[in-house]
């Protein structure tokens, strides 16, 4: 079917370049007469001292995909210090051009170009000239990466540098795009688009909110949305649990998911293992919503405080008051001494998991500056260790459990969040253009923070009202879903009864779905069945979620996409 979907799509595609003339790429133009060597440095809409391009590059098909030309370039920042960095980027050009084109995000902290092309599902294999950017920096370490060169992370410490990562990198690839598929085909493309995930997501984001006139449509799965808080918020735990009471070790996660499944599996109607009401369940949790000074987790409480028996790793293990305070720090709305970019007063955090062991909780060791760490005890490190030490602290040697609230490094908290926070509700100026957003959020992630996801969505309609948001947004949720989107049940229900594991229906075509929005006029529903074998369900929009109403917990038709007035 696949292989009938591709060359169809060809030959639609093949027709198309021949009724234009100037739609396909070959070999033979594939050339620096054709692309140029540099653009001028005014052609970009932020400022850069200089665009130079690689001569152009014909790669052969491989590995089933068609051959194609690609050009590489790279803009030059205004700093000269050494630590200054270029904007490594890239264009790829399908080997027949649908009149279009879609920006592809980066990842973690960025740091390589995307890879542009795909099979004939992706953006490129559909006929759309692709591009993306280094971000302006080049790999650095962190998890998965391996210990950084000397001198990778020196960029983190110059402002430029910086800034590109955290916004202008966006523009100045997208511009510098724009002239070279101008020289190539002699048009600019009729729609563009930005398509992204976890940073890439936050990407999408950004261009919607500050370039708004340069996207049709933005395509966003988990975003980091409050980004200078999310780099942050590992540490924030790691200092909470300073005090060796307050450390919740990684032998009390059954304990601590055994819990959350079990005051809110039933939300939903439907005992299963998996939590589909996440607003009432993050009601629950989150000792800041109702009633003052209850306790979610009295159940949990060990007798007079005193564990018996630390090393047990059952459901039915005890928590201290130390570790309870540290479980409600988590999945509890961290408060700003003041707010930030866009008067945002709080934080997200995390929410109701059966995946509690991220997000700098339920660590095996521990670090320097915590209570019983070894004297030689490494300092506390993850993926946004950056952000941190240099991006907040302007120190790479920096402890960053030496971070206090409010305290001297608050000035330097409301720069950062005015060059990374993709937090602006008034997404007015894209939506008038008729651009069109789907975004997609998991419940379970603990590298994003849905809870500062879910708080974006609600500022969103606040600001907006949902009638003009249904109109150009969707804003979908998949309950107890990670950072990929995909997750599980849970292996015990809500009534302690076993359950074999079986993947959260999760599959849906957010491009296709998008750019029959843009360019068909083709809405997608609010509510839309996705699939994960034998099993599906609604995927639903913010604030709702598969709530069961009867027939078999195995087919969609057997929910409707509710909501409950609990939690916001």
């Amino acid at each position: 079917m696949n292989y009938v979907r591709l060359f169809l799509g060809t030959m639609i595609l093949t027709s198309y370049a021949a009724a234009q003339g100037n739609n396909l790429v070959t070999e033979a133009t594939c050339t620096a007469a054709k692309m140029g060597d540099q653009i001028p440095a005014s052609a970009i809409g932020e400022p850069v001292s200089a665009v130079t391009l690689a001569a152009p590059k014909w790669n052969a098909a491989a590995k089933g995909g068609p051959a194609y030309c690609s050009v590489n370039g790279s803009i030059a920042p205004m700093d000269k210090a050494p630590n200054a960095k270029p904007i490594n980027f890239q264009v790829a050009f399908p080997p027949v051009w649908n009149g279009s084109a879609a920006q592809l995000g980066g990842g973690g902290i960025n740091g390589v170009i995307p890879g542009l092309t795909g099979g004939p599902t992706s953006p490129f294999g559909m006929g759309y000239v692709t591009y993306g950017s280094d971000s302006g920096h080049q790999i650095s370490g962190g998890p998965g990466r391996g210990p950084a060169a000397p001198g990778a992370d020196d960029w983190a410490l110059n402002e430029e540098a910086v800034k590109n990562f955290a916004y202008l990198q966006m523009k100045k690839t997208h511009d510098a795009a724009m002239v070279i598929i101008q020289r190539v085909y002699g048009a600019k493309p009729k729609y563009n688009y930005y398509v992204g995930t976890s940073q890439g997501g936050r990407e999408g984001y950004t261009v919607a909110q500050r370039y708004p006139a340069d996207y049709d449509g933005v395509a966003a799965n988990v975003p980091v949305v409050n980004f200078s808080s999310l780099m942050l918020a590992p540490a924030l735990v790691r200092i909470q649990e300073k005090s060796a009471a307050n450390w919740v070790p990684p032998a009390k996660i059954n304990a601590v998911r055994g819990e959350f499944i079990r005051q809110c599996d039933k939300l939903d109607g439907l005992v299963d293992g998996i939590i589909n009401n996440y607003m009432a369940c993050r009601a629950i949790f989150d000792v800041k919503q109702g009633a003052k000074n209850r306790n979610p987790w009295s159940a949990k409480r060990c007798p007079n405080n005193v564990d018996p028996n630390p090393a047990d790793t059952s459901a039915a293990a005890c928590l201290t008051d130390g570790q309870i305070s540290t479980l409600e720090f988590v999945y509890t709305r961290y408060v700003f001494a003041q707010p930030l970019v866009n008067g945002v007063k709080s934080f997200g955090m995390w929410l109701p998991t059966t995946d509690p062991s991220g997000s700098g909780l339920m660590v095996n060791t521990r670090s320097r500056g915590q209570e019983g760490a070894a004297p030689d005890a490494p300092t506390y490190g993850w993926l946004g260790t950056l952000g941190v030490t240099a991006f907040l602290m302007q120190d790479l040697q920096s402890n960053p459990l030496d971070y206090v609230e409010g305290g001297k490094f608050a000035a330097r908290r409301q720069v950062l969040s005015q060059w990374f926070d993709a937090t602006n509700p008034d997404l007015s100026a894209f939506q008038k253009r008729g651009g069109k957003m789907i975004v997609a959020i998991g419940t379970n992630d603990t590298l994003a923070s849905p809870g500062a996801q879910l708080d974006y969505y609600q500022s969103v309609l606040d600001k907006m009202g949902r009638a003009k948001v249904d109109g150009f947004a969707r804003f979908y949720v998949l309950p107890q879903t990670g950072h990929g989107l995909t997750g599980t049940n849970y292996t015990n229900d809500g009534d302690g009864k076993t359950l074999e594991a079986k993947p959260i229906p999760n599959t849906f075509d957010r491009f296709a779905m998008l750019t029959d929005w843009v360019e068909k006029g083709i809405a997608p529903g609010k509510s839309i069945k996705v699939t994960a074998g034998a099993k599906s369900l609604p995927m639903c929009s913010y604030p709702e979620y598969p709530k069961y109403v009867k027939g078999a917990p195995e087919a969609a038709e057997s929910y409707v996409c509710g909501s409950d007035s609990a939690g916001r």
